[in-house]
Protein backbone atom coordinates (compact mmCIF):
# COMPACT_ATOMS: atom_id res chain seq x y z
CA UNK A 1 0.00 0.00 0.00
CA UNK A 2 2.66 2.49 0.82
CA UNK A 3 4.40 1.87 -2.59
CA UNK A 4 1.44 2.66 -3.95
CA UNK A 5 1.11 6.15 -2.90
CA UNK A 6 4.26 6.50 -3.13
CA UNK A 7 3.94 5.82 -7.16
CA UNK A 8 0.84 7.41 -7.17
CA UNK A 9 2.90 10.91 -6.16
CA UNK A 10 4.94 10.88 -8.91
CA UNK A 11 3.49 12.99 -11.03
CA UNK A 12 3.64 15.92 -7.93
CA UNK A 13 7.01 15.73 -7.82
CA UNK A 14 7.05 16.39 -11.76
CA UNK A 15 5.14 19.13 -10.76
CA UNK A 16 7.16 20.51 -8.14
CA UNK A 17 10.23 20.15 -10.92
CA UNK A 18 8.31 21.96 -13.49
CA UNK A 19 7.84 24.76 -10.63
CA UNK A 20 11.35 24.93 -9.58
CA UNK A 21 12.24 25.43 -13.17
CA UNK A 22 10.26 28.84 -13.33
CA UNK A 23 11.66 30.24 -10.05
CA UNK A 24 14.10 33.16 -10.52
CA UNK A 25 14.65 33.61 -7.34
CA UNK A 26 18.00 31.96 -6.61
CA UNK A 27 17.82 31.57 -2.92
CA UNK A 28 14.42 30.72 -2.59
CA UNK A 29 15.48 27.75 -4.84
CA UNK A 30 18.35 26.67 -3.26
CA UNK A 31 16.37 26.62 0.03
CA UNK A 32 13.45 24.43 -1.32
CA UNK A 33 16.10 21.67 -3.47
CA UNK A 34 16.92 20.29 -0.03
CA UNK A 35 13.39 19.66 1.25
CA UNK A 36 12.43 17.67 -2.24
CA UNK A 37 15.37 15.57 -1.47
CA UNK A 38 14.80 14.84 2.02
CA UNK A 39 11.11 13.54 0.58
CA UNK A 40 12.19 11.85 -2.31
CA UNK A 41 14.75 9.98 -0.38
CA UNK A 42 12.12 8.93 1.98
CA UNK A 43 9.86 7.83 -0.79
CA UNK A 44 12.82 5.48 -1.63
CA UNK A 45 13.41 4.12 1.48
CA UNK A 46 9.32 3.00 0.88
CA UNK A 47 10.21 1.97 -3.00
CA UNK A 48 13.58 1.54 -3.51
CA UNK A 49 13.58 -0.17 -6.63
CA UNK A 50 11.45 2.58 -8.43
CA UNK A 51 13.52 3.91 -11.21
CA UNK A 52 11.58 7.29 -11.78
CA UNK A 53 12.66 8.39 -7.97
CA UNK A 54 16.41 7.04 -8.49
CA UNK A 55 16.54 9.65 -11.80
CA UNK A 56 14.37 12.57 -9.99
CA UNK A 57 17.12 12.47 -6.96
CA UNK A 58 20.30 12.01 -9.30
CA UNK A 59 18.69 15.01 -11.41
CA UNK A 60 18.31 17.01 -7.89
CA UNK A 61 21.12 16.51 -7.05
CA UNK A 62 22.90 17.45 -9.95
CA UNK A 63 21.15 20.91 -9.73
CA UNK A 64 22.04 21.38 -6.17
CA UNK A 65 25.77 20.87 -6.58
CA UNK A 66 26.13 22.65 -10.08
CA UNK A 67 23.85 25.43 -9.26
CA UNK A 68 24.66 26.51 -5.97
CA UNK A 69 27.73 24.51 -4.70
CA UNK A 70 30.14 24.16 -7.19
CA UNK A 71 31.59 27.60 -7.81
CA UNK A 72 31.88 28.18 -4.10
CA UNK A 73 32.37 24.94 -2.04
CA UNK A 74 33.67 22.37 -4.51
CA UNK A 75 33.87 19.77 -2.34
CA UNK A 76 29.96 19.29 -1.00
CA UNK A 77 29.37 19.70 -4.43
CA UNK A 78 31.85 16.56 -5.52
CA UNK A 79 29.73 14.63 -2.79
CA UNK A 80 26.46 15.46 -4.27
CA UNK A 81 27.43 14.87 -7.67
CA UNK A 82 29.01 11.40 -6.35
CA UNK A 83 25.45 10.92 -4.84
CA UNK A 84 23.20 11.85 -7.83
CA UNK A 85 25.81 9.61 -9.93
CA UNK A 86 24.85 6.60 -7.30
CA UNK A 87 21.64 7.19 -7.74
CA UNK A 88 21.42 7.23 -11.44
CA UNK A 89 23.61 3.90 -11.61
CA UNK A 90 20.81 2.49 -9.20
CA UNK A 91 17.95 3.39 -11.94
CA UNK A 92 20.11 1.59 -14.57
CA UNK A 93 20.50 -1.10 -12.50
CA UNK A 94 16.58 -1.43 -12.19
CA UNK A 95 16.13 -0.83 -15.46
CA UNK A 96 18.73 -3.94 -16.67
CA UNK A 97 21.98 -3.09 -16.39
CA UNK A 98 24.31 -4.55 -13.74
CA UNK A 99 27.65 -3.39 -12.30
CA UNK A 100 27.90 -0.73 -14.62
CA UNK A 101 30.70 0.77 -11.99
CA UNK A 102 32.81 -2.03 -11.91
CA UNK A 103 32.11 -3.96 -15.60
CA UNK A 104 34.85 -3.66 -18.15
CA UNK A 105 34.11 -0.99 -20.53
CA UNK A 106 33.65 -3.24 -23.44
CA UNK A 107 30.85 -5.13 -21.42
CA UNK A 108 29.82 -1.67 -20.29
CA UNK A 109 28.90 -0.50 -23.84
CA UNK A 110 26.77 -3.73 -24.52
CA UNK A 111 24.18 -3.05 -21.57
CA UNK A 112 23.83 0.46 -22.03
CA UNK A 113 23.18 -0.42 -25.76
CA UNK A 114 20.39 -2.70 -24.95
CA UNK A 115 18.79 -0.16 -23.02
CA UNK A 116 15.92 1.56 -24.59
CA UNK A 117 14.09 4.85 -24.81
CA UNK A 118 12.77 4.96 -21.03
CA UNK A 119 16.18 4.80 -19.60
CA UNK A 120 17.05 8.05 -21.46
CA UNK A 121 16.41 10.16 -18.68
CA UNK A 122 18.46 7.99 -15.94
CA UNK A 123 21.50 7.91 -18.85
CA UNK A 124 21.68 11.18 -19.08
CA UNK A 125 21.06 12.43 -15.53
CA UNK A 126 23.76 9.62 -14.38
CA UNK A 127 26.32 10.53 -17.21
CA UNK A 128 26.14 14.20 -15.98
CA UNK A 129 26.58 13.72 -12.44
CA UNK A 130 29.72 11.19 -13.42
CA UNK A 131 31.56 13.65 -15.76
CA UNK A 132 31.00 16.47 -13.50
CA UNK A 133 32.42 14.55 -10.73
CA UNK A 134 35.27 13.68 -12.94
CA UNK A 135 35.81 17.56 -13.17
CA UNK A 136 36.45 18.10 -10.34
CA UNK A 137 39.22 15.12 -9.76
CA UNK A 138 41.22 16.28 -12.54
CA UNK A 139 44.24 14.80 -10.88
CA UNK A 140 43.06 11.58 -10.43
CA UNK A 141 43.93 9.03 -12.69
CA UNK A 142 41.65 6.55 -11.56
CA UNK A 143 38.36 9.38 -11.48
CA UNK A 144 39.86 10.22 -15.02
CA UNK A 145 39.55 6.85 -16.37
CA UNK A 146 35.91 6.85 -15.72
CA UNK A 147 35.09 9.17 -18.44
CA UNK A 148 34.65 6.18 -20.83
CA UNK A 149 31.96 5.61 -19.13
CA UNK A 150 30.07 8.59 -18.86
CA UNK A 151 31.13 9.30 -22.16
CA UNK A 152 29.16 6.44 -23.72
CA UNK A 153 26.54 6.72 -21.79
CA UNK A 154 25.58 9.98 -23.34
CA UNK A 155 26.55 8.68 -26.69
CA UNK A 156 23.60 6.66 -26.25
CA UNK A 157 20.95 9.13 -25.19
CA UNK A 158 22.75 11.31 -28.54
CA UNK A 159 21.37 8.19 -30.63
CA UNK A 160 17.55 8.00 -28.75
CA UNK A 161 16.42 11.28 -28.22
CA UNK A 162 19.08 13.85 -28.82
CA UNK A 163 16.59 16.55 -27.66
CA UNK A 164 15.93 15.25 -24.51
CA UNK A 165 16.27 18.05 -21.64
CA UNK A 166 16.78 20.70 -24.16
CA UNK A 167 19.59 19.34 -26.12
CA UNK A 168 21.41 18.51 -22.75
CA UNK A 169 23.85 15.41 -23.97
CA UNK A 170 25.24 17.63 -27.09
CA UNK A 171 26.21 20.53 -24.32
CA UNK A 172 28.03 17.48 -23.05
CA UNK A 173 29.61 16.67 -26.21
CA UNK A 174 30.46 20.45 -26.69
CA UNK A 175 32.53 20.36 -23.50
CA UNK A 176 34.28 17.34 -24.49
CA UNK A 177 35.31 17.87 -27.60
CA UNK A 178 35.93 21.97 -26.67
CA UNK A 179 37.90 21.40 -23.53
CA UNK A 180 40.74 19.61 -24.84
CA UNK A 181 43.86 20.49 -27.20
CA UNK A 182 43.21 18.69 -30.17
CA UNK A 183 46.67 16.87 -29.68
CA UNK A 184 44.77 15.42 -26.50
CA UNK A 185 41.12 14.14 -28.12
CA UNK A 186 39.80 18.11 -28.37
CA UNK A 187 38.18 18.32 -32.03
CA UNK A 188 36.88 22.46 -31.81
CA UNK A 189 34.72 21.94 -34.82
CA UNK A 190 32.57 18.84 -33.36
CA UNK A 191 32.71 20.98 -30.07
CA UNK A 192 31.14 23.97 -31.87
CA UNK A 193 28.56 21.78 -34.19
CA UNK A 194 27.23 20.74 -31.00
CA UNK A 195 27.20 23.37 -29.17
CA UNK A 196 24.89 25.37 -32.26
CA UNK A 197 22.76 22.35 -32.10
CA UNK A 198 22.14 22.98 -28.44
CA UNK A 199 20.77 26.01 -29.51
CA UNK A 200 18.95 24.68 -32.29
CA UNK A 201 16.89 22.76 -30.06
CA UNK A 202 15.94 25.72 -27.55
CA UNK A 203 16.17 28.71 -30.25
CA UNK A 204 18.87 30.38 -28.54
CA UNK A 205 16.94 30.95 -25.33
CA UNK A 206 18.59 28.73 -23.03
CA UNK A 207 21.68 30.37 -22.02
CA UNK A 208 23.75 27.33 -20.30
CA UNK A 209 25.09 26.68 -24.10
CA UNK A 210 26.88 29.83 -24.72
CA UNK A 211 27.94 29.50 -20.85
CA UNK A 212 29.82 26.68 -21.24
CA UNK A 213 30.95 27.83 -25.18
CA UNK A 214 32.77 30.61 -23.33
CA UNK A 215 34.18 28.56 -20.40
CA UNK A 216 35.29 25.92 -22.44
CA UNK A 217 35.74 25.77 -25.90
CA UNK A 218 36.70 30.11 -25.94
CA UNK A 219 39.36 29.39 -22.89
CA UNK A 220 40.67 26.38 -25.10
CA UNK A 221 41.03 28.10 -28.61
CA UNK A 222 42.77 31.38 -26.23
CA UNK A 223 39.70 33.46 -28.16
CA UNK A 224 39.02 36.31 -25.39
CA UNK A 225 36.76 38.16 -27.57
CA UNK A 226 34.42 35.37 -27.81
CA UNK A 227 34.78 34.60 -23.70
CA UNK A 228 33.63 37.57 -23.55
CA UNK A 229 31.01 38.37 -25.85
CA UNK A 230 29.24 35.27 -24.66
CA UNK A 231 29.51 35.80 -21.15
CA UNK A 232 28.31 39.19 -21.84
CA UNK A 233 25.55 38.45 -24.01
CA UNK A 234 24.20 36.53 -21.31
CA UNK A 235 24.38 38.66 -18.16
CA UNK A 236 22.47 41.44 -20.28
CA UNK A 237 20.08 38.81 -21.53
CA UNK A 238 16.38 39.22 -20.73
CA UNK A 239 15.43 37.52 -17.56
CA UNK A 240 12.16 36.20 -19.02
CA UNK A 241 14.07 34.33 -22.23
CA UNK A 242 12.50 31.23 -21.50
CA UNK A 243 10.29 31.53 -18.34
CA UNK A 244 10.16 27.60 -18.34
CA UNK A 245 14.03 27.56 -17.52
CA UNK A 246 14.12 30.86 -15.37
CA UNK A 247 15.96 29.40 -12.96
CA UNK A 248 18.65 27.83 -15.56
CA UNK A 249 19.35 30.72 -17.20
CA UNK A 250 19.71 32.65 -13.59
CA UNK A 251 22.37 30.51 -12.80
CA UNK A 252 23.90 30.95 -16.29
CA UNK A 253 23.85 35.01 -15.83
CA UNK A 254 25.76 34.22 -11.90
CA UNK A 255 27.88 32.13 -13.60
CA UNK A 256 29.16 34.07 -16.27
CA UNK A 257 29.93 37.02 -13.57
CA UNK A 258 32.17 35.16 -11.96
CA UNK A 259 33.79 33.72 -15.05
CA UNK A 260 33.90 37.22 -16.57
CA UNK A 261 36.50 38.19 -13.65
CA UNK A 262 38.64 35.30 -14.50
CA UNK A 263 39.14 37.25 -18.07
CA UNK A 264 42.54 38.65 -17.42
CA UNK A 265 43.78 35.91 -15.31
CA UNK A 266 43.15 33.48 -18.42
CA UNK A 267 43.91 35.68 -21.24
Amino acid sequence: MDQMLVRSSVPLIESGVEALNHETDLELAEESIPANLNMLQGMINIDPNNAQLHTFAAQAFYGLAYGFNEDSRPGRASDFYLRGMKHGLTALEVSGAHDLFNTPIADFEKQINRLGKGSVPAMFWTASCWAKWIDLHRDDTEAISQLSRATALMQRVIDLEDTFYYGGAHMYFGVYYGSRAPILGGNFKKSRQHFDRARKITNSKLLIPDLLQAQYLARQENDREQFNTLLTNIINAPDDLMPELGLQNQIAKRKAALLLKKEREWF
